[in-house]
């Protein structure tokens, strides 16, 4: 039977090192790390393993040398010269016993040979325990001698979804990859890539990343640099960050949130340039190649610098030269020259980008685009007048203005430059419509057509996916165009077949019945579809016909692009109108063939969020008349536009009232009498003729 060494208490002085210790190649190496540590938990992990030294009959001296533990020995050595051991202090050591098999020399090799290097997933799960034991960031990492960034690097690592964590134990992942997936924490997405990817000839760590935030916006977007992630963070959005990024990149998780305070901040931009007395500015994040084509270009003069403003101007260049000349042998300038001639080029720049001065008959009748660079720099373009908006001209050329009235009429537009209010519109989509005076049908935003066709769209999956037989023949007609016609798929099936991405659309868009139902039904196909390949293949052809039709109509369904984009005539990216009108005029046709209703169907409703509210007063208006009745729109005119919208809704909620966008080309209008007095509210439905008394209480009733 085996009878293990025993231990004791011996006190350091009587211990010395063993020439039998095998390690003397950079012995002193780490040993301050290993000191700092006994010092810091006062306390030994492991003692030490010593022979005792005999005397020339064989008995015990006293004394000990230590074959295995030498950097431990030395690390108390230290401590006993810092005055925090005590020299004749108790060390506990394994004594080797008398008949011991093997020797000093083989004890040492072992100790120094015999081990295994702890699991890098061990290291993790070990810090998190300390970290959810009490100990921060900053303890562990002072402990350790590392930095608190790497301790919660692998803290981050801990938290990744648990079977991520198995398959890196099993070695199915490598480390980078397992890195990549701490950029979302969303243990769900996590799954979902790791299936996916398992699936995929790109494993690669930035792919992983890339799938994860997808749906987020990267801090070196423009959107993201104008605004700022501090701003972005402090109205509550929230940040996906790459710890082990050597350039700490992140992520922002809330589009629409960074889109409203893009907005925002463009808005309180284009209030201030509109003080200066502008007609029109257009605000856009990306403004379209070729938006200011056949627009002339004001003329404006700059002011000449005063003495002091010159002076300032040369002495800071003389700064830039002299600082420039004094370090022109520094391969890297110091923090504080570099930061100095930072803030001189800055002040320079005032000096040479100054605002040009513009005539204000100019101004009155032209207009500035407000826009964002690459870098995420404001652009603000001055002085673009339209065509239209240019001053009539006689047949000679000359303006339509003499006798003395080219004075008063240039006085009366400079004047009326201090007082107009310039018409902002931010992505094609006016700002204060609701108060605007104007009562004529100006077009519907851009913005809300993008996001009604995101409803048609999803609606059009839907109802494809219900019916086989169409979905075989905008399949077929798809191929034959491209195999016959050699047509390039610029209709509305896409059939790679590619799921549309909908930047743009409603709150309400996964809410709605057709949503609902193609997420339900993917579900069920996923929880039978095999993910191996071969397996696929013979699951789908020992299908009966009617799954096989199914399951085709499910998949050919996604292929449904209707959505609305703005056509870019003077670009090869984007769509051209002609694109653009064969592929609404490919969804009505397929809206057609299904008896897809948009109301029925789809179970869209105009709402004070998804339409009411987005629009004019006069397109409100507009709507109710021609769901309601002429006598409804009468009623609820007279009322503010957020009351006539909120009014508008219930008189329109069963009416099947259609806006332009969902409607098909052949769409039949709603009647505007007849019929659509049938769907007002019994108190407006009253055919019999109103005394002036009760036509008084029910505008008052409307107006509640």
């Amino acid at each position: 039977m085996i009878e293990f060494s025993r231990t004791r208490d011996i006190p350091f002085n009587r211990i010395r090192l063993s020439e039998s210790n095998v390690r003397e190649i950079d012995v002193e190496q780490g040993l301050d790390e290993l000191t700092r540590d006994i010092d810091r938990r006062e306390d030994l992990v492991m003692g030490l393993n010593v022979h005792a030294v005999l005397d020339e009959a064989g008995a015990e001296t006293g004394d000990f040398e230590t074959p295995a533990g030498g950097r431990r020995y030395r690390a108390i050595a230290r401590l006993v010269a810092a005055g925090r051991f005590a020299a004749d202090g108790l060390v506990p050591c394994l004594v080797k016993k008398a008949n011991a098999k093997t020797s000093a020399v083989d004890d040492s090799y072992a100790e120094n040979v015999i081990r295994l290097a702890l699991h890098p997933l061990d290291q993790f799960k070990a810090f998190k325990r300390m970290v959810d034991g009490g100990m921060s960031k900053e303890e562990v990492a002072d402990a350790y001698r590392t930095t608190p960034r790497y301790i919660a690097q692998r803290l981050r690592l801990a938290r990744v979804a648990q079977s991520l964590l198995d398959a890196y134990a099993r070695s199915e992942m490598t480390l980078a990859m397992l890195e990549a997936f701490t950029v979302n924490t969303d243990h769900a997405r996590q799954e979902q890539v790791w299936e996916a990817i398992q699936r995929s000839h790109n494993r690669q760590p930035w792919n992983i990343r890339d799938l994860l935030t997808e749906t987020t916006v990267p801090t070196d977007d423009k959107r993201a640099q104008f605004v700022g992630v501090e701003a972005y963070e402090q109205a509550g959005g929230v940040m996906l960050r790459d710890l082990f990024s050597d350039e700490d990149e992140g992520w922002l998780e809330n589009p629409a949130l960074l889109d409203r305070l893009v907005s925002d901040k463009l808005k309180g931009i284009a209030d201030e340039v509109a003080a200066e007395g502008w007609k029109w500015i257009e605000v856009d994040t990306d403004l379209p190649y070729g938006h200011d084509r056949g627009l002339r270009v004001l003329t404006g003069t700059f002011p000449d610098l005063s003495e002091e403003e010159r002076a300032t101007r040369e002495a800071l260049r003389e700064e830039y030269e002299r600082l420039e000349a004094q370090h022109a042998d520094y391969d890297e300038l110091p923090d504080d020259i570099d930061a100095r001639l930072g803030e001189i080029e800055a002040a320079l720049s005032t000096f040479e980008n100054r605002p040009a001065i513009y005539d204000a008959a100019e101004i009155a009748r032209a207009g500035v685009f407000i826009s964002i660079d690459r870098a995420g720099e404001l652009v603000v373009a001055r002085g673009y007048a339209r065509p239209e908006d240019e001053a009539p001209v006689t047949v000679d050329g000359e303006e339509d203005a003499g006798d003395g009235e080219s004075d008063a009429e240039g006085g009366a537009v400079a004047a009326q430059a201090s007082v107009q209010r310039a018409v902002i519109t931010i992505g094609g989509e006016p700002v204060d419509a609701e108060e605007d005076e104007d009562d004529s049908i100006k077009p519907l935003p851009e913005r809300l057509v993008i996001e009604l066709t995101a409803h048609r769209t999803l609606a059009l999956h839907e109802a494809l996916a219900n019916n086989p037989h169409v979905a075989m023949t905008a399949l077929l007609h798809r191929l034959v165009m491209q195999r016959y016609h050699y047509s390039a798929p610029t209709g509305c099936m896409e059939i790679s077949v590619r799921q549309q991405r909908f930047g743009v659309q409603g709150a309400d868009l996964g809410d709605t019945p057709s949503a609902k139902a193609i997420d339900e039904r993917f579900d069920a196909w996923q929880a039978d579809v095999p993910s191996d390949e071969g397996a696929l293949w013979d699951w789908i052809a020992a299908l009966d016909d009617a799954s096989r039709m199914a399951l085709l109509a499910h998949c050919v369904s996604y292929g449904v692009n209707a959505l609305y984009e703005r056509p870019n005539p003077h670009s090869g990216s984007g769509v051209s109108q002609f694109g653009l009108d064969r592929r609404l005029s490919g969804a009505d046709r397929i809206a057609r063939a299904t008896g897809f209703d948009m109301v029925v169907d789809a179970g869209w409703r105009p709402t004070v969020d998804n339409y009411l509210g987005r629009v004019t007063k006069p397109r409100i208006l507009e709507a109710v008349r021609e769901g309601a009745g002429e006598r409804a729109a009468q009623l609820i005119s007279h009322l503010k536009k957020g009351d006539i919208a909120k009014e508008a809704e219930r008189l329109l909620a069963e009416t099947g009232w259609l806006p332009e966008p969902l409607r098909m080309v052949e769409h039949d209008e709603p009647a505007t009498s007849g019929e659509g007095d049938e769907a007002l509210p019994a108190f407006l439905a009253d055919d019999d003729e109103l005394s002036d008394e009760e036509d008084e209480g029910l505008r008052a009733i409307a107006a509640e």
